[in-house]
């Protein structure tokens, strides 16, 4: 019996996968551990294994995106007849990734279904598909209503002439776009949306990502369910300014970051403080025994976070290593699920950027972020005098429904008496 292959789920928030590329085509024999293709998953793009031994006898989708257990492809025999055992024939699949079984026998007669946006008598000269009807995928029927664009003025270029997204979007491109009927005769005078640039503008639109459409969600999910308020320090970093050098030294070949001397001192700090180091799961509180500190790193698509698990008990060089590994897997895409899971507090720096002060959104399930500014060299008073002292912003972002203000604020306390003191960490 051939083997039905579907879109795994690759990480914990895994709704939807977008191949790539696959590394096999039809007729390709495969082996258990042969690359079969590449996915990209809400958080890293991840090599897809073979874990089945046959011939590549179907791919379903050859780009695009699927949702997980979507129909992918087909290992078997060569001349086995896998069609009946994904439902009685070749599935369709969608520009957008997205599978379905061919219709059983029984209902092959009935017809198939028009685009939405198509006008209700569309010209002479319709797009080819099965019997002239009009066929789009529902992505490129979503960006074809969006953008006003009558589907039925478009030729495909997909299988049997189907209207795929890229077809509306080179519609858009060129300035070629044709405004859609009007739904209701009361507007039919209204005139079409232009989507040509006027004289001396242009524009680049690039589709959304998985990582960014996982962005979107979350953190809108986040701002919008979890009650934030907002607290900032002021630390006097002198002493951990005086320190980097030395412990530079003695780590050497190791380059101590400051962004490590946070990443310490917080796991310290959240030791003292575990209602800091929490989780809201609706009719619980959750407290972790366990310290694990994700760290929030730019890519060119959005924003990964690996995490440091047990951060408390590493050593600061212990830590740099780590956070400089995970950076470049993040950046070239290769952080595996594990590394980005298990987070109980996040810290995401901007201080590199130059950016003195600003406010994180909470990374689920944690109940707090720290956002970490740049250090500043500007007047302070000491002792009586004015002197010039290395100052850095912190905010801490809450959870009203885990942390009061009393708590995030005893916590910060904490935090600034270790980075004032960073020999602490020593200790």
């Amino acid at each position: 019996m051939a083997e039905i292959i579907k879109m795994p789920r690759m990480s914990d928030t895994m709704t939807e996968g977008n191949i790539v590329a696959w590394h096999k085509k039809e007729g390709d024999k495969v082996s258990p551990g042969d690359l079969l293709a590449e996915i990209e998953t809400d958080k890293a793009t991840m090599d897809f294994e073979s874990l089945w031994e046959g011939t590549l006898l179907h791919i379903a989708v050859k780009d695009g995106v699927v949702p997980v257990e979507g129909l992918i492809a087909v290992i078997g025999k060569p001349g086995e007849d896998w069609q009946s055992q994904v439902g009685g024939g070749e599935s369709k699949a969608s520009s957008n990734g997205q599978t379905k079984a061919a219709e059983p026998a029984s209902k092959a007669a009935e017809p198939a279904p028009v685009a939405e946006a198509a006008p209700a008598s569309g010209p002479t000269s319709a797009p080819a598909g099965d019997g002239g009807r009009l066929i789009a995928s529902p992505l490129a029927k979503s960006i074809a209503k969006e953008a006003g664009i009558d589907l039925g003025a478009l030729h495909g270029s997909g299988d049997g002439g189907r209207i795929v997204r890229k077809d509306v979007e080179a519609a858009l491109q060129q300035g070629g776009a044709i405004a859609a009927k009007a739904e209701a005769p009361a507007k039919a005078s209204a005139p079409a949306p232009s989507f040509a640039p006027a004289a001396g503008e242009s524009y680049e639109e690039k589709a959304v990502s998985q990582m960014r459409k996982t962005i979107a969600r979350r953190l809108t999910e986040s701002k919008n369910g979890a009650p934030h308020f907002y607290l900032t320090m002021e630390i006097n970093m002198d002493k951990a300014v005086e320190m980097r050098p030395k412990l530079n030294e003695l780590a050497a070949p190791v380059k101590l970051s400051f962004n490590d001397i946070v990443i310490k001192a917080v796991s310290v700090a959240l030791r003292k403080h575990p209602a800091v180091n929490s989780s809201w799961l609706g009719d619980k509180i959750r407290y972790n025994h366990h310290i694990s500190i994700g760290v929030a790193v730019a890519v060119e698509d959005g924003l990964l976070v690996p995490v440091v698990k047990n951060a408390d008990t590493k050593s600061l060089s212990a830590i740099n290593q780590e956070v400089k590994v995970f950076a470049e897997k993040a950046r070239s895409k290769k952080l595996q699920p594990d590394e980005m899971t298990g987070n109980t507090f996040t810290i995401s720096n901007l201080g590199m950027f130059g950016i003195e002060e600003f406010t994180g959104i909470i990374n689920p399930p944690d109940a707090c972020i720290l956002a970490v500014g740049a250090i500043i060299q500007k007047p302070i008073v000491k002792d009586g005098q004015i002197v010039v002292g290395s100052m850095m912003k912190v905010t801490l972002s809450c959870d009203h429904r885990v942390v009061d203000g009393a708590t995030g604020s005893e916590f910060l306390q904490t935090l600034k008496g270790i980075l004032e003191e960073p020999m602490r960490l020593l200790v």
